[in-house]
């Protein structure tokens, strides 16, 4: 079962650096669904909603996409894969490791608060996202788990330190994003980028370990 998920994860995290796919009619589907999701949630929608904003067939949904739930996870993941690069553009210049795994918590904490998809549908049905964001059913879990893990390893790389698996690190960090995300109802102050920098200084930076 292990090796299943690492090998379904490394597909997953792979599949957020590659570009969109080129499959007009899958886009096409895929952009229906995300106005679809964003205009009535995803309680209230179903296949047949998708496919008539798409001006396609039911069945063609299922065979490009898949059933209500891979249209959620396929959105997700587009989302995700668009909003990575943002991230790494926001931490590319930063000096350090720990700069920018700070920066990075903040800028994904305030993409997806502010996103019109993921923070609006985190926001309105948190009880249905939840198993798209967690590693039991969540694709987009492991996928963000994968991205992250594979950042830690090229700093390892980078500061010259042995490199250790760092996906543990990884998942506690996601875990601990999506938690604030789907409940931010909380003890910590994290209402402004300052706060979460100094929630990510103090408690995130510790997880890399003794330097």
């Amino acid at each position: 079962m292990e090796a299943r998920d690492t090998e379904e994860e490394a597909l997953l995290a792979g599949a957020l650096g590659q570009p969109p796919p080129s499959d007009a009619l899958s886009e096409q589907i895929l952009d229906a669904a995300r106005e679809q999701f964003m205009t009535f949630g995803l309680r209230r929608s179903t296949v047949d909603d998708v496919a008539k904003r798409a001006k396609v067939s039911r069945v063609t949904v299922y065979r490009r996409i898949g059933n209500k739930d891979s249209l959620v996870s396929a959105c997700l993941l587009r989302e995700y894969r668009r909003f990575v690069g943002d991230v790494d553009e926001a931490v590319a210049a930063l000096p350090t490791t720990e700069d920018r795994l700070v920066e990075g918590f903040v800028a994904v904490l305030r993409h997806i608060r502010e996103h019109p998809l993921v923070g609006g549908l985190l926001r309105l049905e948190p009880e249905i996202m939840l198993p798209f964001l967690t590693l039991e059913s969540g694709p987009a879990f492991l996928a963000m788990r994968g991205y992250l893990a594979d950042r830690l390893r090229e700093a390892q790389r980078a500061d010259g330190r042995p490199e250790t698996d760092p996906t543990p690190v990884a998942e506690l960090m996601v875990r601990i994003t999506v938690s604030f995300l789907l409940n931010p109802v909380s003890c910590f102050a994290l209402d402004d980028d300052e706060q979460v920098r100094a929630f990510a200084r103090r408690y995130l930076l510790p997880l890399l370990g003794p330097r």
